[in-house]
């Protein structure tokens, strides 16, 4: 039993941590990006969080 958990603190811990921090610094630059993104088409980038805003994106591309 000892060396299953010393096999995962080996190997499996250290590729979730990498798999959790790469899926941490995605969400992040998709947050930046979209505020940036609308900042440039001349609105205000905290804007980009309201349902209202979502909205009209879907309608649009429908």
């Amino acid at each position: 039993m000892n060396n299953d958990s010393n096999r995962f603190d080996i190997f499996v811990k250290p590729i979730l941590i990498r798999i959790l921090l790469v899926a941490i610094a995605m969400t992040i630059a998709i947050i930046i990006g979209a505020m940036i993104g609308y900042a440039v088409g001349g609105g205000n980038p905290l804007r980009v969080f309201l349902p209202s805003t979502w909205g009209h994106l879907l309608d649009f591309v429908r």
